[in-house]
């Protein structure tokens, strides 16, 4: 087992599979304990009651790689003493074999694995990972006395009309949070999708599971590492930072006008080898679909967009049989 010091980078550490000598360690008023490779947890040393719980988790995806970068910054200036934490914190770096090999996955989209999913592909690599990750957001959470937070940090693999987006996962009986959702126009994340059923993603699973608020937040386009502009993505950078430092929100009350929400209409579901999208290649991400536009077919079944309102997310037709080739959504409001 190869030595672990605290102050050099964290990133870099999980990447070439370093481990501590001490999975517990505490310095500048931090105390840090190393569940796992990816997954650190912070406190203060000295708790105030009922502090926020907040999860960070980005790499979801392992190609996408400025969430992580992102993340790594804000862990290495709290463990360098530059920015104070006033919240229980913890930081995942979901997959670590695929961020190792600039890939979105090893054997199976990992995004679609939570929910208790991964029992469903126990061969894949990813499996396992998806099982850690819900056991620790689990026991991450049940310690929590105050708020719950979940930001899942990720890059699209397209372009996008809305550039930063967040989709809110399906909350069944519980009211969307506004003040989240102003918390998000602060943080340049103008864009937010209400989804409309249960979902097999991270943030759908402490959502529902932990009863945090979860969001699954798309910052921009996927790029290797070091070839990212991170001042793209300073507004959600600024906004974390102050959040884990305990900076008051300063949120104005809900307004509609600051937030575009949208709500999901119904998947695509590729059912056979027969599916055919009839879109092209590059098209962008909330790219608008006119009335009467024949969206995909597969055999006798024919997706055809109605009322010339309703747009389209995440088309990939050449996702696996039985999975989700695309997102049809309208825009919508809050009750």
């Amino acid at each position: 087992m190869k030595p672990f010091h605290p102050a050099k980078d964290f990133l870099s550490l999980t990447l070439q599979a370093l481990t501590p000598e001490q999975p517990q360690w505490q310095q500048h008023g931090i105390h840090a304990h190393w569940l796992a490779p990816g997954l650190l947890e912070l406190r203060p040393a000295h708790p105030a009651a009922n502090l926020e719980h907040i999860l960070l988790s980005a790499g979801v995806h392992g190609n996408e790689t400025a969430p992580i970068e992102v993340l790594s910054g804000i862990v290495n200036d709290l463990l360098a003493g530059s920015l104070p934490l006033h919240a229980r914190l913890l930081v995942a770096l979901g997959n670590i074999p695929a961020m190792q090999a600039g890939k979105r996955f090893i054997d199976y989209d990992m995004n679609r694995l939570f929910n208790g999913q991964h029992a469903s592909q126990p061969q894949a690599a990813e499996a396992a990972r998806a099982g850690e990750l819900e056991q620790a957001a689990q026991q991450f959470f049940s310690r929590a006395t105050g708020p719950r937070r979940h930001y899942d940090l990720h890059t699209a693999i397209r372009g996008s009309v809305f550039e930063r987006f967040a989709i809110y996962p399906y909350l069944h009986d519980r009211q969307h949070n506004r003040e989240q959702l102003m918390w998000l126009a602060q943080a340049d994340i103008h864009t937010v999708l209400l989804h409309s059923k249960p979902a097999a993603t991270f943030s759908y699973f402490t959502s529902q599971h932990c009863q945090a608020d979860a969001f699954t937040l798309e910052l921009g386009k996927a790029r290797p590492f070091g070839q990212n502009d991170l001042g793209r993505f300073s507004g959600i950078d600024k906004a974390l930072r102050q959040l884990v430092s305990g900076q008051p929100c300063t949120a104005a009350p809900y307004d509609a006008s600051q937030v575009q929400l949208f709500r999901a209409s119904y998947d695509l579901i590729k059912h056979s080898g027969d599916f055919v999208l009839h879109l092209a290649d590059e098209v962008e991400n909330f790219t608008a679909l006119p009335d009467g536009m024949l969206i995909a077919e597969d055999g006798d079944i024919r997706h055809i967009a109605k009322g010339g309102e309703e747009r389209i997310l995440f088309p990939n037709p050449r996702v696996s049989i039985g999975l989700r080739a695309g997102i049809i959504i309208a825009p919508t409001t809050l009750d």
